[in-house]
């Protein structure tokens, strides 16, 4: 329980990394910002669909045949994918962070940001909590996923309050702010499922974290990518993101 406590907990603490980047800067690269967004865009697609969903289809296998466990895990992938979208829905669109309007100045984008990414990782550290109490080796995989998601979403919270207000510490304190949800989320979410945590409900959260990663991935990273016009920047990114998780799921 410790272990994956503390994976969910380094993966929020890499909002706080990524709040730190644009301190050390006058000015944020926009090309820096579109691949890292990009990068964790291919990160969260692949392990979503080549290792999240399958293993959650094996781990129904063991209770139902193949093709209902098919059926159940999409239904669940897609459960996962209106949950999240529901989060979205009940937050004004203009303060939602891949909603940039230009009626907001830079410091209320930035603070709302740090309110609805902080939304957002609360799910996320419960299942990097879930997933690496259950499979350690897999909660790694997660936790890099996440924390590879997370850093561009703390540049997202710290760059436009830094710039606004000129003040590092509090730019800093936000993108913390934000990240410190996942820990949270693992430790509440815990507390509420212990009673009936057992593999058979975690191989239905799996799809539908799933769900929400795919999610988060095409309707808030990739459009919020796009909107600084270095389109070819962020296909790379993603096609990167892809590989380095290939890679990093064939080792382990």
């Amino acid at each position: 329980m410790v272990y994956a406590f503390l994976l969910s907990f380094l993966a929020g603490l890499s909002t706080a990394i990524g709040g730190t980047l644009p301190l050390f800067q006058k000015k944020v690269s926009s090309t820096f910002l579109c691949f890292s967004l990009g990068l964790s865009a291919g990160v969260m697609v692949y392990v979503s669909f080549m290792e999240i969903m399958s293993e959650s289809i094996h781990m129904l296998s063991n209770m139902f045949n193949e093709k209902i466990a098919g059926l159940i895990a999409l239904a669940c992938f897609f459960l996962g994918m209106f949950f999240i979208a529901l989060i979205d829905k009940v937050i004004p669109e203009n303060e939602n962070p891949h909603e940039f309007g230009n009626e907001f100045s830079l410091q209320k984008m930035g603070l709302f940001s740090a309110l609805v990414i902080a939304i957002h990782n609360f799910p996320e550290g419960l299942a990097t909590f879930l997933t690496a109490y259950e499979d350690p080796a897999q909660g790694i995989s997660i936790a890099i996923a996440i924390a590879l998601h997370n850093i561009p979403e703390g540049i997202t919270v710290a760059a436009p309050i830094y710039h606004a207000t000129g003040k590092k510490k509090k730019a800093f304190l936000m993108s913390l702010f934000s990240g410190l949800a996942e820990p949270l989320g693992a430790l509440i979410g815990f507390m509420l499922l212990k009673t009936f945590f057992t593999t058979d409900v975690l191989s239905y959260i799996y799809a539908a974290v799933a769900g929400i990663m795919v999610y988060l991935s095409f309707d808030e990273i990739l459009p919020t990518a796009e909107t600084y016009g270095k389109h070819h920047i962020v296909i790379w990114g993603v096609l990167l993101g892809m590989f380095i998780m290939g890679v990093s799921l064939a080792l382990l």
